[in-house]
């Protein structure tokens, strides 16, 4: 289904965003690539202070690669909650307005992505037009009530990746990307500066973004890869061309001359 989500984006007109909290990040040296004369490699201190730790909370949208990103010392659902509806609001203004359906119409559209779920939210009498999609980690601080109500009040759908699934969530991919670009080769000694320096990264990210796309030609690939791979009963084997029936290796027992 979130699979399926990442191709929507411009295909039927809803907005695909993804959120994730990054971190957490100590003030401890970060190993990382440098410029440096010939044989004076940079050194790090073996000895340092660990002064608390600090988190970024990331809004992504895959298909334009725009992100908003704000770095907090924690992520409790106080802080957490607010922060992600102001940028969802903001979000949203963004977006063409929604075409004009009868509202009776409206609860298929958003049924359509509760399809094959166990547990599936309850859905508010009264729906808006769906205008958005959210992808977002299976986690219980992302499913209060009142922050799921909130979605469905703001034609938001939640779509949560199942438990060992975080991989489908691309904001992960992009703040891997943030984080190589602020701490490596950094030594931050507060948590002032990690903050610092990842909203510093993402401003820089945003001012020019590469837009993600699911899969790509790398997974077309690998697809066509296991196209022409055969393969082999009772393990996960396979082989380059089909290995031959023993008919095909013997003649039959008629056809034998003595």
């Amino acid at each position: 289904m979130i699979e399926a989500a990442y191709l929507t984006d411009e295909a039927m007109g809803l907005a695909v965003w993804c959120t994730d909290q990054a971190g957490p990040y100590q003030t401890i040296p970060y190993p990382g690539q440098s410029w440096r004369p010939e044989g004076d490699p940079a050194r790090r201190p073996h000895e340092y202070l660990r002064d608390g730790t600090a988190k970024a909370l990331t809004l992504f949208r895959p298909a334009d690669g725009h992100a908003r990103v704000e770095g907090v010392t924690a992520g409790p659902n106080t802080v957490l909650h607010p922060w992600l509806k102001r940028e969802l609001a903001e979000a949203l203004t963004a977006l063409p307005d929604p075409p004009a359906e009868p509202i009776a119409g409206r609860r298929a559209a958003w049924e359509r992505w509760q399809e094959g779920l166990s547990i599936k939210p309850t859905l508010l009498d009264e729906l808006p037009p769906l205008r958005m999609l959210l992808v977002l980690d299976n986690l219980a601080g992302h499913k209060t009530p009142e922050l799921v109500c909130w979605l469905f009040a703001h034609g938001i759908m939640p779509l949560y990746t199942p438990l060992g699934g975080s991989w489908l969530n691309m904001a992960e991919s992009l703040q891997r990307i943030l984080k190589r670009r602020a701490l490596d080769g950094q030594y931050p000694t507060d948590t002032g500066q990690i903050i610092a320096w990842f909203e510093a990264a993402a401003r820089h990210w945003d001012a020019a973004p590469t837009p993600f796309q699911w899969g790509g030609r790398r997974a077309a690939r690998r697809r066509r890869q296991r196209e022409r791979c055969h393969h082999l009963g009772g393990s996960g084997a396979c082989s380059r061309v089909p290995v031959p029936r023993r008919a095909d290796l013997w003649p039959q027992a008629s056809q034998v001359t003595h």
